[in-house]
């Protein structure tokens, strides 16, 4: 089977707002998603897997500080970083997921590791910390993943706790962030990779939906594949990921519909903020988010790099 390689890419719902966002630092937001485009790009343009496609992507936007992932993730309340990550592959619904680690320089390839040399799942906490170490995944100093702009968030996150006001304010950047992959390879191989330092100021031990199979990630060949970005808590309680896929498979909906009903009409209404990316097995995509922006990007088969960040028309990557 043949199918059109397609990729796409979230850098998290709950953007800046426009009044905050420079031009520099717009045009330094799509230059991020492009590169993580390109990365993903190469993989699939040479004929590689989604599955390889979706890493590569997601590691690309760990590196980027501008993103709330790897180097760019949040503080916790504690003033530390406990990140989480996880990948899975749509032949066979093999998933990988890690909770709560700081040391790896791309915990999306702590969550490869997981689904490829342990017979688990999750790991979390001080177990997932050691299997990193003993698998031999590169590690970086603590400092590495320490940003003034993520610091200075958590200093005006607790300072508006200290004032009895509720958490993250009207700005939606600093209730969630996350990155995330999805692509459909020339084979028809679905996958899905998503990864997260979660939300600022966040209590030590919490755990979004990122690492959740079938709340922040999912990729299933016979439906689609799905990252999600937002508020966890609730994509955590509708199952968000796997909700889209269940109503491709028993529903019979087209992938926008399944997306647009899951994050608007369901979402939505109860406070649920954020957005996800998805590709069906087909090769249709969708972008769906009910917040102010999200950063996003997709690239099919003539290779072409789009990227967007409000509610406006996507730009073409240079490349």
């Amino acid at each position: 089977m043949t199918s059109p390689p397609t990729l796409a890419i979230h850098g998290g719902a709950g953007t800046l707002r426009r009044r905050d966002m420079t031009a520099e630092r717009e045009a330094a937001y799509h230059g991020g998603l492009g590169a993580a485009l390109a990365a993903g790009w190469a993989v699939l343009a040479g004929t590689g897997s989604a599955l390889d496609a979706v890493t590569e992507a997601v590691k690309a936007l760990e590196d980027d500080p501008l993103f709330n992932a790897g180097r760019g993730s949040v503080f916790t309340s504690a003033g530390g970083h406990e990140m989480d990550a996880a990948i899975m592959d749509g032949r066979d619904k093999r998933a990988g997921a890690v909770a709560g680690i700081c040391g790896p320089r791309h915990p999306i390839l702590a969550a490869r590791a997981v689904m490829e040399t342990s017979p688990h799942v999750l790991l979390a906490g001080e177990g997932a910390r050691q299997f990193c170490r003993d698998a031999g995944l590169e590690h970086v100093a603590a400092d590495w993943f320490h940003t003034e702009a993520r610091w200075q968030a958590l200093q005006d996150e607790l300072g508006r706790r200290s004032q009895g006001l509720a958490d993250g304010g009207d700005d939606e950047a600093r209730r969630h962030g996350t990155v995330g992959a999805v692509a459909l390879d020339g084979r028809g191989n679905l996958a899905a990779a998503t990864s997260t330092g979660g939300m600022t100021g966040k209590a030590a031990g919490r755990v979004g939906d990122s690492p959740i199979i079938g709340a922040g990630t999912w990729a299933d060949n016979a439906t689609c594949a799905v990252s999600a970005t937002g508020h966890g808590e609730y994509f955590i309680r509708y199952a968000v990921a796997h909700e889209i896929a269940s109503r491709l498979a028993w529903a019979g909906q087209c992938l926008d519909d399944a997306c647009r009903q899951v994050v608007d009409d369901a979402l939505q209404p109860v406070g649920g903020s954020g957005g996800l990316v998805a590709i069906d097995r087909r090769g249709a995509v969708c972008l769906r988010f009910n917040c102010a922006g999200m950063y996003r990007g997709f690239v099919q088969a003539d290779g072409r790099l789009h990227t967007a960040i409000y509610r406006e028309p996507f730009r073409l990557a240079v490349r």
